[in-house]
């Protein structure tokens, strides 16, 4: 079952986002997105009533009156990982993102595993970003047209460490 993110599920998050990441710094960027209130909006997958994955939208500072969103941290707990827990919250949360008005995504992930969802480098020529030059810098228009203009996004303060 995959469903809105409750105050609740923060400490579980934590932990499932620090072991897959191996390390703080993730579940420190969620905190700070949280309480600086740069989240749109954030999903768990449950199995069992046990948290077993997370995905986070947050807003996109653009040039733009239209808005943009990025995609991560994606975490899956380690035991559950190469279950297709990843997929199915990237899905519900690009059909949510679309529900809430967001243009486009951004994503700072894996080359090979993003594309998957439509992801890709080429969408995000147009996107003037800190990550820009990143490989690992892919987008995803939800709205025909989103990315055909240039366009310089800004991460929340929280991405800046």
């Amino acid at each position: 079952m995959i469903r809105i993110v409750r105050p609740a599920d923060h400490p579980a998050i934590a932990t499932i986002t620090d072991a897959a990441f191996g390390g703080e710094a993730e579940s420190l960027i969620l905190r700070r997105l949280r309480e600086d209130g740069d989240m749109l909006f954030e999903l768990v997958e449950l199995e069992a009533d046990e948290v077993t994955g997370h995905v986070a939208f947050s807003r996109l500072w653009a040039d733009s009156v239209q808005l943009f969103a990025a995609l991560g941290p994606l975490a899956i707990r380690p035991d559950r990982q190469r279950a297709g827990g990843g997929g199915r919250l990237t899905r519900a949360g690009l059909d949510l993102a679309k529900e809430f008005g967001a243009h486009a995504v951004m994503v700072l992930g894996h080359p090979t595993y993003y594309p998957r969802f439509g992801f890709t480098r080429e969408a995000a020529a147009k996107v003037a970003s800190p990550y820009s030059k990143s490989p690992a810098f892919m987008a995803l228009a939800l709205e025909p047209g989103a990315l055909d203009q240039p366009l310089t996004v800004a991460y929340p303060d929280a991405f800046r460490g």
